[in-house]
C-alpha cells in the first residue's frame, strides 16, 4: 500500500522558518519526481517546488530565494526548508510522488501570522 506522509507544518510568525518533510513508502516503481504543492483558502493547488531523481529542482517564482527543496533518494524522502515566511505562504502543503502515476499525501497546515 502506497503512503505519502507529510510532517512539519505549524504556526509561525512572519519572518520565521519551518521545515517540512515528506516520506513515500510502498511504491513499487521508481519515483522520478517528488514535489510540494500548496492550496490556500479559496485558491487552487499550485506548485511550490519539485525535485527529480537526478536532483534537478524547480521553484515557483514566489518562493525562489526563500524556500529550498532537497531529497534523500535512498529513502524516498523530500524536505522543504522555508525561510522568511510571509502571511501569504499560509496554506495546506501537499507532497506528491510521481511514478507512472501520481501519489498524494493528505497535507500539512502551515500558518504564518503577521
Amino acid at each position: 500500500q502506497v503512503q505519502v506522509v507529510e510532517s512539519g507544518g505549524g504556526l509561525v510568525q512572519a519572518g520565521g522558518s519551518l521545515r517540512l518533510s515528506c516520506a513515500a513508502s510502498g511504491v513499487a516503481f521508481r519515483i522520478n519526481t517528488m514535489g510540494w504543492y500548496r492550496q490556500g483558502p479559496g485558491k487552487q493547488r499550485d506548485l511550490v517546488a519539485s525535485i527529480t531523481l537526478g536532483g534537478s529542482t524547480n521553484y515557483a517564482d514566489s518562493v525562489k530565494g526563500r524556500f529550498t527543496i532537497s531529497r534523500d533518494g535512498a529513502k524516498n524522502t523530500i524536505y522543504l526548508q522555508m525561510n522568511s515566511l510571509r502571511p501569504e505562504d499560509t496554506a495546506v502543503y501537499y507532497c506528491n510522488a510521481v511514478t507512472w502515476t501520481t501519489y498524494w499525501g493528505q497535507g500539512t497546515q502551515v500558518t504564518v501570522s503577521s
